[in-house]
């Protein structure tokens, strides 16, 4: 008798394929009607290189079993089908779902030649498709022979897992290649300081060579001391570039974070994202804190983002960077970090006798005043009552209140970047990739998969935001049409809002026409112990919409706050105007940076790539002759004889010869160095040398004599033939004729890495700063040359 079988509603739905490696230029046939399989794991193999293709993920939703135990019927639906189901115990905190109600499926019934046959098929979604990202959905991720080696051994060495899974990345070139998720490896397992040593600066030089031919949009300035010691050093690459087109409006300028050997902070430039996430705008190192330096770095960020200012920057509180500030981004608002001024309250007060007291009557003045007026009078009265009129560091404060007081900064976009913050949140982004002991060599390849990380979250969370939804907490009209447009993280922010009607009175104080002033009465949190109340200002005009409130969190956050929202759920608003749906939270909206592929995403090394080629088909190889003794046995003398066949073909090929290093113009270059702070050379003094034993001189005399004559010896060996044809190799009359311009060739910064002027890229980018000497030129002191006109 036949059964009939629903799979139940949990992970073990989803249908996992191993296919291997994937074509993403082969086609695939869309089903039809009446296609033939001969077996059921056929149609599933098919029907998921199909989904895989275009887009979505797959799910096996049910079949029918005879008594013969042989399936009679299946269906396969987009993993997006079915209704969504809210497991959470909390109503107003549901938990996202992917399932929206898909009707994309196929049917495969048994036939009378015992294979199966499409019997119906749905190909319409209800949902957007991603072919690049559909490598999330869980039906194609699978856990390998490989892979869950090289899992197994970390975890045995006592590698964390955020590592031992970036181990799985990079061995298979990139995490858009790993079969697998971070999520996924945890199950199976089951469970700044920067120092720059030796050679530092030339590891920066061949970091910046190699990016710029990766991606000719890579930047970077360099600026030397006539002694040929870095002092600044500014990079970007070209997805940073990319990014601060979309997501430029507000910046973060951090010094705190790393601190080398040689007093040379790291510096970098922030932002954030639509899902809320750190972006890397770019950054470098200096060699001091003072107003000259901190104007070189800012104007080589202007130029490599192409002379467009941000609209809002937040820094520390100093001198020196408030100088630049002002002189380099004039129209931009600055602001402090507040949590940076409120930790000085403790070394400037943490003596006085009234230290509590002091310390929350200023906090009530900094953090409850709503308004301008409403601080100033409790800022007098805190003097006053404890009398610190005279105290110096609060009357700076007091001085500079427009730069970091909320209520007189609120009413500024600062893109969800709370009044709290500082820019020291930067330190997460390059957690567990940087500690006291990393040289700046090894600081360049964490960096560089710091940067993967982050554009593998930013992935991550595209795909959740179109693939999953968080369900509505109330029926409100104005709630679905944030759920439309809003990434999840910030569509949580407003369900936040929505959340807080709770805890919320309105009461109208006046009508005049279509404009309304409401006085919205709100409790808010601060600790498990306090609540505090607030009251505020609603004001609403309907022709057109537009409502203000006076909390300011729309002008400052970019979300509209409870306040607004529930005046404006009283008065029956269904639809907001588009202003107040904002494009910089939208997830249906293709930035132009995701096209972009960034210079450490680029592997251009032929050799390695070859050679992962090779490694992935020994696994598979292996894996399979490995089953039994016989099998392995054979393999082995197979490779034996492989090796011997290609050590013959590498001998006839011949070894590699070391050739000059060439310029992106064709040009040999020098292979003048930029040395680190402390490593150079004294001025005008020759290196020094150790003295050496006369019976060490003269075998030093006589090894030299032998080699002469060695080398005269092969040379006379040569045919006729052969000489001929290293003289024709050699010959200048195929080289073009240099001009001394040419020959002293300029490290520039620009995306002509290596050129001379005649060639150089007419980019409207500042003039090359460093010079490479001559290759014939003298010693280190005119191999680089600081043509910098301020002359730092």
């Amino acid at each position: 008798m036949d059964s009939d079988i629903e799979l139940s509603d949990n992970k073990h739905d989803e249908v996992s394929v191993d296919d291997g490696q994937d074509n993403n230029n082969e086609t695939i046939e869309e089903p039809k009607i009446g296609m033939l399989f001969s077996t059921e794991e056929e149609v599933r193999s098919y029907y998921m290189k199909y989904a895989k293709h275009k887009g979505f993920g797959v799910r096996r939703r049910n079949s029918k079993q005879g008594d013969d135990g042989k399936v009679r019927w299946f269906t396969l639906v987009c993993a997006r089908q079915g209704t969504p189901k809210s497991q959470a115990t909390n109503f107003l905190r549901p938990r996202q779902t992917e399932r929206i109600g898909c009707k994309a499926r196929i049917n495969a019934i048994l036939n009378d030649e015992g294979g199966y046959t499409l019997s119906s098929v749905i190909l319409e979604h209800t949902h957007v498709c991603s072919p690049e990202k559909a490598r999330h959905f869980r039906c194609f991720k699978k856990v390998d022979a490989r892979v869950t080696k090289g899992l197994e051994i970390n975890n045995a060495t006592g590698i964390c897992m955020g590592k031992n899974f970036k181990s799985s990345a990079v061995e298979s070139g990139g995490y858009e290649n790993v079969p697998l998720g971070e999520k996924e490896c945890r199950n199976y397992i089951d469970n700044a300081q920067l120092r720059l040593g030796v050679g530092g600066a030339e590891a920066l030089r061949n970091y910046f060579r190699e990016m710029h031919k990766k991606n000719s949009d890579f930047y970077y300035e360099m600026d030397v001391d006539d002694d040929m010691r870095l002092r600044n050093v500014f990079w970007a690459d070209a997805r940073s570039r990319a990014v601060y087109q979309s997501f430029g409006d507000v910046i973060t300028f951090d010094t705190t974070y790393l601190t080398n050997a040689y007093k040379m902070p790291f510096v970098s430039f922030v932002g954030v994202n639509h899902h809320g996430q750190l972006i890397l705008l770019g950054c470098g190192l200096i060699s001091s804190e003072d107003t000259q330096t901190f104007e070189w770095f800012f104007e080589s960020w202007l130029k490599c983002m192409n002379n467009q200012a941000p609209n809002a920057i937040i820094a520390d509180q100093n001198k020196a960077i408030q100088l630049a500030i002002v002189r380099v981004f004039p129209n931009s608002r600055y602001r402090f970090c507040l949590s940076h001024i409120m930790k000085k309250f403790v070394e400037k007060f943490g003596s006085h006798s009234q230290y509590e007291e002091i310390k929350s009557t200023l906090q009530k003045c900094v953090y409850d005043s709503l308004t301008e007026q409403e601080f100033e009078e409790r800022w007098f009265n805190l003097l006053d009552a404890y009398h610190l009129q005279e105290n110096e560091w609060l009357g700076s404060l007091h001085s500079d209140k427009r730069f970091w007081v909320p209520a007189y900064v609120k009413d500024t976009f600062w893109a969800g970047m709370s009044i709290t913050q500082r820019s020291e949140s930067m330190n997460a982004f390059f957690d567990n990739y940087v500690n006291s002991k990393t040289t700046l060599k090894q600081f360049l390849d964490q960096y560089n998969s710091a940067l993967r990380r982050k554009v593998e979250n930013e992935a991550v969370a595209d795909f959740n935001s179109f693939n999953t939804e968080i369900p509505c907490i109330s029926h409100y009209p104005l709630e679905k049409q944030f759920q439309k447009a809003y990434t999840i993280s910030k569509f949580k922010e407003v369900q936040d809002e929505f959340r807080g009607f709770l805890y919320i009175s309105t009461s109208l104080l006046g009508c005049e026409g279509a404009k309304y002033t409401y006085a919205v009465a709100d409790e808010i949190k601060v600790s498990d112990e306090f609540i505090k109340h607030a009251n505020f200002i609603v004001a609403l005009d309907e022709d057109p919409l537009e409502v203000k409130c006076s909390c300011k969190l729309f002008e400052f956050k970019g979300i509209l706050c409870r306040h607004a929202l529930r005046v404006l759920v009283l008065l029956g608003k269904n639809e907001l105007p588009s202003k107040y749906i904002f494009d910089r939270w939208r997830k249906d909206i293709k930035r132009k940076y995701t096209f972009i592929k960034s210079s450490y995403e680029a592997n251009c090394n032929s050799e390695r790539q070859r050679y992962d080629r090779i490694l992935n088909c020994f696994y598979e190889l292996a894996s399979n002759a490995s089953k039994t003794e016989k099998s392995c046995v054979k393999l082995i003398d197979q490779i034996e004889q492989l090796k011997i066949e290609y050590l013959e073909d590498n001998s006839r090929c011949g070894g590699k010869t070391d050739k000059p290093t060439t310029s992106m113009d064709g040009t040999t270059t020098s292979t003048s160095k930029a040395f680190s702070p402390l490593v150079v050379q004294s001025k005008k003094k020759p290196p020094s040398k150790r003295k050496m034993h006369p019976v060490e001189t003269d075998l030093r005399k006589s090894t030299t004599r032998r080699l002469r004559s060695c080398e005269v010896e092969q040379s006379s060996q040569l045919s006729r033939e052969d000489r001929a044809n290293e003289y024709h190799e050699s010959s200048p009359q195929h080289e073009a004729p240099q001009t001394q311009d040419q020959q002293n060739q300029v490290w520039t910064h620009m995306p002509n890495y290596f050129c001379t002027p005649s060639t150089a890229a007419p980019l409207q980018m500042q003039p090359s700063r460093l010079h490479l000497s001559d290759p014939d030129g003298g010693g280190h002191d005119n191999q680089l040359r600081d043509l910098n006109d301020g002359g730092h």
